[in-house]
């Protein structure tokens, strides 16, 4: 299976058929937390729906356009995150991620996401790291700027999540030559 450590309490694991009953409970224990930011859960709940979830992210793994993985913390898969794009032609990747509430605060997306863009430059060698996160999704905006992310700007009328109409913040990093 493949895994890549982190550190000593996470590890990355790409996404296997046997993580769909997990993340459908996930998915539902966090329903009205995840909601705020993401439109996916009101379209992805059941285990059939994360089987589908897994086998496409498989595939595009294999093509070299994504590579989305499984986060568990201390032994427990607790949310996703990877680079819902690669570009090789434009030498960029987009990061995106979520995590379980009761997991926030501990660092977890912080050091995924550190991880992550040392991985897109030295094992990818890709030449910028980009992450959207609503505008007014501040816990989310903390981890790019934390990471020294350079905020890009703000895009209008990005995502319908429920009822609401997001901005996105836009946060980029280069690789240092």
């Amino acid at each position: 299976m493949f895994k890549i450590t982190v550190d000593e309490e996470i590890s990355l694991y790409l996404p296997h058929e046997t993580f769909a009953a997990r993340y459908a409970e996930l998915a539902f224990e966090n329903f009205a937390y995840l909601s705020q930011w993401l439109a996916w859960p009101a379209f992805c709940k059941t285990e059939e729906d994360f089987e589908g979830f897994i086998k496409g992210s498989v595939h595009k793994y294999a093509d070299g356009i994504s590579m989305n993985c499984a986060i568990k913390y201390k032994g427990e898969i607790v949310g996703n995150t990877g680079f819902n794009t690669i570009n090789q032609d434009t030498k960029m990747a987009v990061i995106g991620y979520w995590l379980a509430e009761k997991y926030q605060g501990k660092g977890i997306i912080t050091r995924t996401t550190r991880f992550l863009i040392d991985y897109a430059f030295k094992t990818l060698d890709l030449e910028k790291v980009q992450i959207s996160a609503a505008e007014e999704n501040l816990p989310s905006r903390a981890v790019c700027e934390r990471l020294g992310m350079t905020l890009e700007g703000v895009l209008t009328n990005q995502e319908k999540v429920g009822d609401r109409i997001l901005n996105h913040a836009v946060y980029g990093i280069h690789r240092q030559h």
